[in-house]
């Protein structure tokens, strides 16, 4: 049986939370990969959309996006999951997961996506748009008008 323990980060708070999942509800996580959106109410551990950033095994070896499959590899690697160089240029070979969620997946973080809300502010922020125009094209014709003024005194000359 699958058991994982979720950590859901919210970027606007700042704030994380952590729960278990097993049985079923884990079983809904198997074989899914890094990147993906997931809905929260499936899962039962928040409300909106998640999307799956990161996790590791049981053993602490980190799981990277760009690693095919659900195995360990190992992989030359400069910076990022798993590598932390502590050179200019330094590369080692470390062993990382690869992106997909298996059984042996013992810790999977998501970051809380609420592009739903982000959506609304668009809409919101396009309707008071129109105002800005406005200011702007009065701008322009108080700056039209100067240079029709400046036209005239030249040509006045």
């Amino acid at each position: 049986m699958a058991k994982f323990k979720l950590i859901v980060s919210d970027p606007d708070t700042g704030k994380s939370s952590v729960s278990e999942v097993e049985g079923a509800r884990a079983q809904a996580l198997i074989g899914r990969s890094l990147g993906e959106l997931i809905d929260g109410t499936a899962l039962g551990i928040a409300q909106g959309r998640l999307l799956i950033s990161g996790g590791c095994d049981k053993n602490g070896i980190p799981m990277r996006a760009d690693v095919h499959g659900s195995a360990k590899k190992y992989i030359v690697i400069s910076s990022g999951p798993g590598f932390k160089p502590t050179r200019r240029g330094e590369r080692r070979r470390k062993l990382v997961r690869g992106r997909s969620i298996s059984d042996d997946i013992y810790q999977v973080n998501f970051t809380l996506n609420q592009d739903g809300q982000r959506e609304k502010e668009v809409k919101t922020e396009g309707q008071e748009k129109p105002s800005k125009i406005k200011d702007d094209k009065t701008k322009e014709t108080k700056t039209s008008k100067k240079t029709k003024e400046s036209k005239s005194q030249n040509q006045s000359k």
